[in-house]
């Protein structure tokens, strides 16, 4: 799995967003009423775009759910933006990639300006050539298209080169919209049914058992 092209994922895959996703989450169900008291219940809400998730788990229409990002980011962009945590083993795998030549970037359903401000917070921006996320206007939010975008940006016309790396079916599913490999973990909000379904070509438990797979 020795590319000249590693792309990730943040959310679930670099950082910890949990409760600063949840509790934004919490925070746009309560402008419409509803009260969700358990934040492990607003997990699913990690990795998929946002606008989706409320229409699929609240039955929101899709202009209700326009409105929802925008609350949603009232809590997020202040608070909920630093409510996170760098897994562990992280910024040394990215060292050793950056160390064997590799070119490293974050494709994620994240605005990019939020994606950037997480990087910086936690020290992580230095060993990425580019972050590419979604557009604040939703206009480009779906992962495949953030892929795309990605692909675009770092001038990768050999998609071979290139792997993803990911914990959602959406990570994967994007990935292979775009002609690419994508390696599945499962130290984020995915399970390896969700990832096997999605055609991972790879699944990986710990950021360790990651490192042998994309250095070796």
């Amino acid at each position: 799995m020795e590319r000249d092209y590693v792309l990730f994922d943040l959310d679930g895959t670099l950082t910890d967003p949990m409760e600063g996703i949840t509790r934004s989450v919490q925070y746009a169900l309560g402008a419409y009423g509803i009260e969700e008291p358990d934040l492990k219940a607003l997990c699913p809400f990690i990795g998929p775009p946002l606008g989706e998730s409320f229409m699929k788990y609240y039955g929101f229409s899709r202009e209700r759910a326009e409105e929802a990002i925008y609350k949603y980011r009232e809590y997020f962009a202040v608070k909920g933006i630093f409510e996170n945590r760098v897994y562990e083993g992280i910024p040394g795998l990215l060292g050793r990639l950056r160390e064997r030549g590799r070119k490293l970037l974050v494709a994620t359903s994240k605005p990019e300006a939020f994606a950037v401000q997480i990087l910086e917070h936690f020290h992580l921006d230095g060993y990425f050539d580019w972050v590419c996320g979604a557009s604040m206007d939703e206009k480009r939010v779906k992962k495949g298209e953030v892929i795309a975008y990605a692909l675009e940006t770092a001038g990768i016309r050999d998609v071979s080169k290139a792997v993803m790396v990911g914990d959602r079916e959406h990570d994967v599913l994007g990935a292979k919209e775009n002609g690419m490999d994508c390696v599945g973990v499962l130290f984020g909000y995915g399970d390896r049914q969700e990832l096997e379904a999605a055609g991972a070509v790879k699944i990986v438990e710990t950021v360790e058992e990651l490192g042998r797979i994309l250095l070796y």
